[in-house]
């Protein structure tokens, strides 16, 4: 029996690791006040509740897209992964991050934005990496492991600095600016998004390296951003 469920556990356990070590970096990028444990653990079940809400999202967007437009055509696939599939997954994310955080007494940091949002997607990202990786086995969990799960964090964290923008307007007093920047709080994600699952799927075999780049480019861009951010983090 114990054998039975050594396989499977290896294949968990490949897949929830990369979201677990880069949860642990953004939590500790998190300098001026460490956020509730509690709180942090809530927001990555949002992030596998997430996971739901966005599949039947995109159930409905492709059955609309499909009456509308030929399937298998540049159009078709510009629409499904900007539209469709990254708008119902972005959007999903940053709903349940608006209903557990926005207003919450520990959301006292512009950083704090950053960390809710990733928390929420690397959720997302660990449920999502589970069923992938349990259907395809130990290749895929090392192939995701570097591009699709902190691709889901820099959404994150590009969501949740934007996200942090709009609620500091917020207790400004200046909702007409807070609401701008929920909008693009949800947009600016919603395109890279799109830009990865576009690349990774119309390019694999006949531009991979189109791929490569945005993801090394977007990567680094991230990276230095969440430096920056944790470091002028001030109290709102």
């Amino acid at each position: 029996m114990f054998l039975f469920y050594l396989p499977n556990a290896i294949l968990i356990s490949a897949a929830v690791i990369p979201a677990v070590a880069l949860l642990v970096l953004v939590h500790r990028a998190d300098r001026v006040d460490k956020e509730n444990p509690a709180l942090l653990m809530r927001l990555v079940m949002m992030g596998v509740f997430a996971t739901t809400l966005a599949k039947l999202a995109e159930r409905l967007g492709v059955i609309a897209l499909g009456i509308v437009f030929h399937r298998e055509t540049l159009l078709y696939n510009v629409l499904l992964y900007f539209g469709v599939v990254a708008f119902a997954e972005e959007g999903a994310k940053y709903a349940l991050l608006k209903r557990h955080t926005w207003g919450h007494p520990d959301f006292n940091c512009r950083f704090d934005g950053v960390v809710y949002a990733v928390f929420v997607s690397l959720g997302f990202a660990l449920w999502e990496n589970i069923g992938y990786v349990l259907m395809n086995g130990l290749g895929t969990a090392l192939l995701r492991a570097v591009t699709a799960v902190p691709g889901h964090a820099c959404f994150g964290v590009f969501m949740g600095c934007w996200y942090a923008r709009a609620y500091a307007l917020a207790r400004e007093g200046n909702a007409p600016a807070s609401k701008r920047f929920r909008i693009q709080a949800v947009v600016l994600p919603a395109l890279l998004h799109g830009a990865y699952d576009f690349l990774a799927v119309v390019t694999v075999y006949r531009a991979a390296w189109l791929f490569l780049a945005f993801v090394a480019v977007l990567f680094v861009i991230t990276y230095r951003l969440v430096i920056r951010l944790s470091r002028e983090d001030t109290y709102l």
